[in-house]
């Protein structure tokens, strides 16, 4: 038997327009053995999660195949009638898309969910299901699983989140996982542990994976060969240590060469406190039994003083579930909390909807899923000068336009996209879409949740040049929260290590990645530069 499992032959992809026909994948090739990891790396829009979702044939009816084959085990997956592709789905081949919030039911329960997949593949139901879901959400790091079985898609964290969407990948032990961008949301001992797990289980059961991502710390770490992206075409292809030591396309040299550098602007120390809060505490009551008695609490912020100034940026980093992100939110009066919040010199923490209004062109926020944040029967334009038009900060309709414009051309993107809509974009536009429309408005303080996540290593560096230059002529403030411990270093000026709610160490940027004083900081940034500094993978054999 070959030990060839996917063979994909000069695939093209085009959409059908009102302008006419897009060519999305231009006469692609490559093929992937049993069990090993082949990964496809590029910057957004160059093609990866199309060729990826063609091969279950997921993409929508504008979509077709000028050309090409997909051959999956002797059969063309192009060809396969669709009731025998359904068998194929979920249980030969699975796949993790980037956005687990647009991939899980809002409405069903996490048990629910990862049981469909175990019964319809496995019929597995009952106490057998209930046991083999405790032990998938276990393998990929959800703590306390047996009380998140109950748990609805929006009570967990973007990267628990992910967690879910791997452990439904992996329930029926797939011969190919298709892997796209499936860490972005995770902070670094988790993407590690993902990592590792796939790799695991890799070995012990000979899948296969198609790895797509743009963080290319992770294509050494995983993968043995690697296929690079450039509009909808394979540039260069090839085993990574040869790829990444020797590139030999511009492009790939590029991209080798693209990461966030540089240090944060300085900050005058006699500038005026944007933000002075805490000790924040938010706490979430947890109910149980017919009354739903509260019987504890999850202590989400507990205890949190924090200090930004005009003109700096603070950063927080910690795992996911640390209360990163309800520290912003309770800053933004976005939660309910306790404590003394003071911005621009006034108590807001007990202001509501209506006095928060006026101060919200002065504070604003860009939340870490893009896909989730911007309205999908909103046009691009729409979205940015939705702000705009609600504060009555523009007049007539080309002023409106010619701002929105210039905010677009900051973040990278063409003024000519503003009547196009969110799912026109891929994940990394969507996020430019979504900073886009936090700067419009001349803010003097914005929350930047994980605002680099999605995007790729080039377009993370511009983020940050643009994030700083906007800073240094404006004298903005921001709260940095990310996993990224390479952006946050070079943005941050103060940062706060995060875990269970609370502070576990703070202090300068410099002191803090120089001379980390705490065993969990010092694992954090143990397992972020294992993956920088990781040696190459070599392929995996079954």
């Amino acid at each position: 038997m070959s030990d060839t499992l996917l063979t994909v032959e000069d695939l093209s992809v085009a959409f059908r327009t009102r302008e006419g026909e897009t060519l999305a994948v231009d006469r692609v090739s490559f093929s992937i053995d049993r069990g090993e990891t082949l990964a496809l790396v590029g910057e957004s829009g160059s093609g990866k999660s199309v060729t990826a979702l063609s091969i279950l044939r997921l993409l929508d009816g504008a979509a077709h195949h000028p050309s090409g084959r997909i051959v999956f085990k002797g059969r063309d997956l192009l060809t396969l009638p669709e009731k025998e592709l359904r068998k194929v789905r979920g249980a030969d081949i699975t796949m993790v898309f980037q956005e687990p919030m647009t991939s899980l039911n809002p409405l069903h329960t996490i048990q629910r969910q990862i049981g469909e997949v175990l019964e319809i593949h496995r019929g597995l139901r009952g106490r057998q299901a209930r046991a083999r879901i405790l032990e998938l959400l276990e393998l990929v790091g959800i703590r306390d699983a047996e009380r998140r079985l109950g748990a609805y898609p929006h009570e967990l964290s973007g990267g628990q989140r992910q967690r879910v969407m791997i452990a439904m990948a992996l329930a029926c032990e797939p011969d190919l996982l298709v892997a796209d961008e499936p860490t972005t949301a995770l902070d670094v001992t988790v993407q590690a542990q993902i990592l590792a797990l796939l790799a695991d289980l890799q070995k012990r059961l000979g899948m296969a994976i198609l790895f797509i991502t743009h963080d290319l710390g992770i294509v050494r770490r995983l993968a043995g060969r690697v296929c690079v992206m450039l509009r909808g075409r394979i540039v260069e292809a090839g085993p990574v240590a040869q790829v990444f030591t020797r590139p030999q396309h511009e492009y790939t040299r590029r991209l080798l060469d693209s990461e966030p550098s540089g240090r944060a602007n300085p900050v005058d120390t006699s500038a005026e406190w944007m933000v002075e809060a805490g000790p924040l505490k938010v706490w979430f009551p947890l109910k149980e039994g017919l009354l739903r008695r509260t019987v504890g609490h999850v202590k989400a912020v507990d205890g949190v003083k924090i200090l930004v100034r005009a003109g700096e940026t603070v950063g927080v980093v910690g795992e996911s579930g640390s209360g990163k992100t309800t520290l912003g939110l309770a800053l933004l009066r976005l939660t309910e909390s306790e404590g003394p919040i003071v911005f621009l010199g006034k108590r807001i923490e007990a202001f509501g909807a209506g006095a928060m209004r006026p101060l919200r062109k002065d504070m604003q926020v860009v939340f870490q899923d893009p896909y989730g944040s911007l309205s999908p029967r909103m046009s691009v334009g729409d979205i940015v000068a939705e702000g705009l038009s609600v504060q009555g900060l523009v007049k007539t309709s080309a002023e409106r336009r010619t701002r929105v414009a210039k905010a677009l051309t900051d973040v990278g993107l063409d003024p000519a996209v503003m009547d196009r809509y969110p799912h026109e974009f891929s994940g990394g536009q969507r996020q430019r879409i979504a900073i886009a429309r936090a700067i419009v408005l001349n803010p003097r303080f914005v929350v930047l949740d994980e605002p680099t996540s999605a995007l790729d290593r080039s377009v993370q560096a511009q983020i940050v040049t643009l994030l700083r230059d906007l800073q240094r002529e404006r004298g903005l403030a921001y709260l940095f929260i990310s996993h990224d411990l390479k952006v946050v270093r070079a943005l941050s000026n103060y940062v706060l290590v995060m875990q269970h709610g609370q502070v576990v160490e703070e202090g300068p940027a410099d002191q803090i990645f120089g001379s980390p004083k705490t065993e969990y900081t010092r694992t954090l940034f143990a397992a972020a530069f294992e993956l920088d500094a990781a040696t190459t993978a070599e392929p995996v054999t079954a």
